[in-house]
């Protein structure tokens, strides 16, 4: 009778290693996906936020008021960042790309002042920023707003089309991972079937009954979680000491988001799995516990 026993705990043990790897897993591929997406989106906001818009200031316009026009233009709720280029600084880079001077030629420097405008994310797109192109031709010591139109609509499309692409994936892949954890769990609960039944003839409530699988699969779905965290994280570490410049777009926040959806994923999922499978055995009849 002991061997009997103990050789069912051996069982039970080792059905609960496998769901508990393969439920991990499948959970690994989730929390790829959440990362993937959450990466996106960050770089989908780094790349549209490093788009430039030169304002182009009048040859005439003074040092004081290219440094008044700067603050007034950084007050803007639109505007995250700015640089400005006086005609000094953008001589010289002119002269380091062309390999010779201009002003040489010219008689006088051929440049003109600027600022260098990057842009919330938000407002990254052409109906926007020609909205603010008006705005900005209005202050005096502007005279034209240069912007690369098609190299914006050409991000913003592109991005688009990625995170539409990511946003299938993951509602694809989110449906493969419930089924594949609800078919592990039911097959493991598919072995005590009969004790289930013998717990109904003896009058157990469903709840009763239910509540350990419950409890086993919630414990169950923390396990697999912190296990697929684990594997993750060792991932993140290992992507880090290659790229270290990977935390503009891997932050904390894509981390935190990650770890919370693969651990409430492994809960929740085993445990609606656990309550589903053990309700289609409560409602079976003792003949056809033995047909399937």
């Amino acid at each position: 009778m002991a061997k009997k026993r103990k050789k069912t705990r051996s069982r039970y043990g080792l059905q609960v290693v496998t769901l508990c790897i393969s439920t991990a897993m499948v959970l690994i591929l989730l929390g790829m996906v959440v990362l993937t997406i959450c990466t996106g989106r960050n770089l989908s906001s780094y790349v549209k936020e490093n788009l430039t818009v030169t304002v182009i200031l009048s040859p005439n316009v003074s040092d004081q008021e290219a440094q008044a026009l700067c603050k007034k233009v950084k007050s803007l709720s639109h505007i995250s960042d700015i640089n400005f280029v006086s005609r000094e600084q953008a001589l010289k880079e002119g002269t380091k790309e062309l390999g010779a001077d201009p002003s040489e030629f010219a008689g006088e420097n051929p440049f003109t002042a600027s600022i260098e405008l990057r842009l919330h994310a938000d407002y990254a797109n052409n109906d926007s920023i020609k909205h603010i192109a008006e705005q900005l031709k209005r202050f005096h010591g502007v005279a034209d707003i240069d912007y690369r139109q098609d190299l914006i609509d050409s991000v913003n499309n592109t991005l688009r089309k990625i995170g539409l692409v990511l946003l299938v994936l993951a509602a694809l892949l989110t449906i493969v991972s419930f089924s594949l954890i609800n078919n592990t769990i039911r097959l493991s609960i598919y072995s005590r079937r009969f004790s289930i039944h013998t717990m109904k003839l003896v009058g157990a409530s469903w709840g009763f009954i239910r509540f350990p699988f419950i409890k086993g699969a919630i414990g169950q779905g923390l396990l697999s979680a912190f296990i697929a965290l684990m594997v993750l994280g060792s991932g993140m570490y290992g992507l880090y000491c290659y790229e270290p410049d990977m935390t503009i777009v891997i932050d904390w926040q894509v981390l935190a988001i990650t770890s919370a959806s693969v651990l409430l994923s492994g809960v929740l999922i085993t445990t609606f799995c656990a309550w589903l499978s053990v309700n289609k055995f409560l409602r079976m009849k003792a003949g056809d516990l033995y047909k399937i």
